[in-house]
């Protein structure tokens, strides 16, 4: 799908620009949904309330991040990490994230490590870890 097709993820674009600055020697496509197989299983390795533990299917992980633009958007990332190993075959990223929260206008930072499992050029698996008290709490604070 080409790039333009992911305009309602838009809130996400800086996201996923780090990330496929990170796996761009090791997954193909042209936007990030385009690096997930079909089947890949998604696990957020984090607690954080109405947010799924596991994921399978790109579909399913696409469904999962169309809201995210209703309650944040981010403006940027930076702090890219890139460990390879297995000859490519998992990729470890660190980076993080930097927006706001649209209903208070709160900051928002984070930080996440992700690592990916990659088989002939696509992700089949996505492990998550990310800083769940930055985002509670910029969630939950005032303006």
């Amino acid at each position: 799908m080409p790039k333009s097709d992911y305009t309602a993820f838009s809130a996400l674009d800086p996201f996923f620009d780090v990330v496929m600055e990170g796996l761009s020697k090791f997954a193909d496509g042209e936007h990030y949904f385009d690096t997930l197989a079909d089947d890949v299983l998604f696990e957020f390795l984090y607690e954080f309330p109405g947010w799924p533990r596991v994921t399978r299917g790109r579909d399913n992980v696409m469904a999962l991040y169309s809201g995210y633009g209703r309650n944040i958007r981010l403006d940027r990332s930076d702090s890219l990490i890139v460990h390879p190993s297995g000859e490519g075959r998992v990729v470890t990223l660190e980076y993080e994230v930097h927006g706001k929260v649209l209903a208070t206008g709160v900051a928002y930072d984070n930080r996440f490590v992700s690592i990916a499992a990659i088989e002939n050029r696509k992700i089949v698996r996505w492990r998550d870890y990310m800083d769940s008290l930055a985002a509670w709490t910029a969630l939950n604070k005032s303006a």
